[in-house]
């Protein structure tokens, strides 16, 4: 059905759209908010902390509101589930008080949006916080710091997080628990504070400060001894990078498991290197097996690969929305949603397809009345490279502020291959195949094919006039090709936007320095006023 309706709009002249669409919506506003302040009025100096809640009308705003107290729900049932290990978890690890953050976290991300779009927002957000929660939970309930000798330590599997949770879908009796995920990898995003003590750590023992921070910060938890301690046994893996090979040395020192290593292969579209993948699988298999005593039930495995594949039918039914004049799914949630089932998920939770299923529908029929995405749009965005951990709402800011909409990211179109679920030997294939394509790893591996010419093909499919490219200081992967991008972009007469930014250490590049970036492009070489100017220049040092 989707495709039938998509069809209808293939010869649409997608520019000329754009420019009706903005003024409509600008009209829209007009009329809608009565209002004279922008967003930036809303934030407290230097924390970009809103002073109230922001206006939407009152249907949206009621909304909104409800919204926030679920999230409060969410973590008050955390606590309630487990009160004595949640306090003393809270007081033991630094990274813990960043989460009551989280509220301010997912109103960030939905700053300005209006109608659907603030729904399937909200519906994203609150799945990702229910999710954390639960992981939490579990982490605090299985710490044998805390619970001495606990018996549910002992039916976790310790995975590094970029290991996607696939596989151990055929273990239904164990936990698979990715280590660096709660106590770094998220709070980065809800806190941009919690990463440089973490990075003076592992910095005091002699690693570089150049090496890439996300490994580093991994590490300098694990020297602060602040993972957890809990699980029979340790998944690493050379994913994304060389980085994660030093980090994977501090973790087993300081974690004392039976551990496995991982290996997949970079130069990942050949052939000659899929029998030496799936070779792995089995290995990783194996090594689980042995270690846990569980058999790796072929059933389980099948019947949550279904979701798997129902799960990545609704993604990209968002991705053939968004080529069409009408996109659906701009913004930050696009990308976090997308790596946050595609990673801790996998099919394993059917609440993510239960919110995949309501998001669909809202989206559809948004679609189909052609409701705008935001106040304006001006500009078809494609965002190019790893995105800053400590500035996710970054696509909100670039929307909100020039109405440019990004339509499309690096970190969203990971692997969209669908699973066998009757073959055995070739769903171990497919799934090796997905693995290969995961985040942080598809477009920074496997060739020039895959980052350079990769992004044109993205930026034709989705009629884009824009590119953010991300330059990550710290990233070695993109050296050598700033030229190259440059080029081809004058070549095809794309807005060619560098972002310099430090992945998890704001204080090399700041959230304000990221903006300032996109702010000269828009005034000198676009010479463009902006949709809100009180978002152009605002302090936010001191914010979560």
């Amino acid at each position: 059905m989707i495709k039938e309706k998509l069809s209808k709009l293939k010869d649409v002249n997608i520019a000329e759209t754009v420019k009706k669409t903005a003024v409509k919506v600008k009209d829209y506003t007009v009329d809608m908010f009565k209002k004279p302040e922008g967003l930036g009025d809303l934030y407290r100096e230097h924390t970009a902390i809103l002073k109230h809640r922001e206006w939407r009308g009152p249907k949206d705003t009621l909304y909104d509101y409800y919204r926030w107290l679920v999230t409060w729900k969410d973590m008050i049932l955390m606590v309630g589930k487990a009160p004595v290990s949640t306090v003393k978890g809270l007081w033991r690890y630094r990274w813990m008080a960043s989460y009551l953050s989280a509220p301010a976290f997912v109103d960030r991300h939905v700053a300005g949006l209006r109608g659907p779009q603030l729904r399937m927002a909200h519906l994203h957000y609150n799945m990702i916080v229910k999710h954390t929660t639960k992981l939490i939970n579990i982490s605090f309930r299985a710490d044998e710091k805390i619970n001495p000798n606990n018996k549910l330590s002992k039916k976790i599997v310790l995975m590094d997080e970029i290991v996607p949770n696939e596989v151990f879908l055929g273990f239904p009796n164990l936990i698979p628990m990715p280590l660096q995920t709660i106590p770094i990898f998220l709070t980065s995003m809800v806190d941009q504070q919690i990463t440089p003590p973490y990075l003076e750590s592992v910095e005091s023992y002699g690693v570089p400060a150049d090496v890439c921070p996300l490994p580093s910060s991994e590490a300098g938890v694990a020297i602060d001894d602040d993972y957890p301690k809990m699980g029979c046994c340790l998944v690493s893996t050379n994913m994304p990078c060389d980085g994660s090979i030093m980090n994977t040395s501090f973790l087993e020192r300081r974690l004392n498991l039976p551990s496995h290593y991982f290996g997949v292969p970079l130069r990942y579209t050949g052939d000659d290197v899929q029998e030496y993948a799936v070779d792995e699988v089995k290995s990783l298999i194996k090594f689980i097996e042995d270690q846990t005593g569980e058999k790796f039930d072929w059933d389980a495995y099948f019947s949550r690969m279904k979701d798997y594949n129902k799960q990545l039918d609704y993604e990209l039914q968002k991705w053939d929305v968004n080529k069409t004049p009408y996109p659906q799914m701009t913004g930050a949630c696009f990308w976090l949603y997308r790596i946050f089932y595609f990673n801790l998920s996998g099919g394993s939770n059917e609440k993510f397809l239960k919110v995949d299923e309501k998001v669909n529908k809202i989206m559809m029929k948004a679609y189909e009345n052609k409701t705008p995405v935001s106040k304006v749009m001006r500009h078809r965005a494609v965002v190019w490279s790893c995105p800053a951990n400590y500035y996710t709402s970054f696509a909100n800011w670039l929307e909100n502020c020039w109405g440019i909409n990004v339509v499309m990211d690096m970190e969203t179109m990971i692997s969209y291959l669908e699973i066998d679920t009757e073959d055995k030997e070739q769903s171990l294939k497919d799934l090796a195949k997905t693995y290969q394509r995961s985040i942080m790893r598809k477009h920074t591996k496997g060739g020039y094919k895959n980052v350079v010419d990769e992004l044109w093909r993205i930026v034709e499919e989705y009629n884009a006039d824009t590119v953010i490219m991300y330059d990550q200081i710290s990233c070695k992967g993109m050296d050598g090709l700033n030229g190259v991008f440059d080029d081809q972009a004058r070549e095809r007469n794309v807005n060619f936007i560098w972002v310099k930014q430090d992945l998890m250490d704001p204080r090399t590049i700041s959230r304000r320095d990221m903006r300032e970036q996109v702010n000269k492009y828009m005034t000198t070489v676009l010479q463009e006023e902006p949709v809100d100017a009180t978002l152009v220049d605002f302090e936010d040092d001191l914010a979560w």
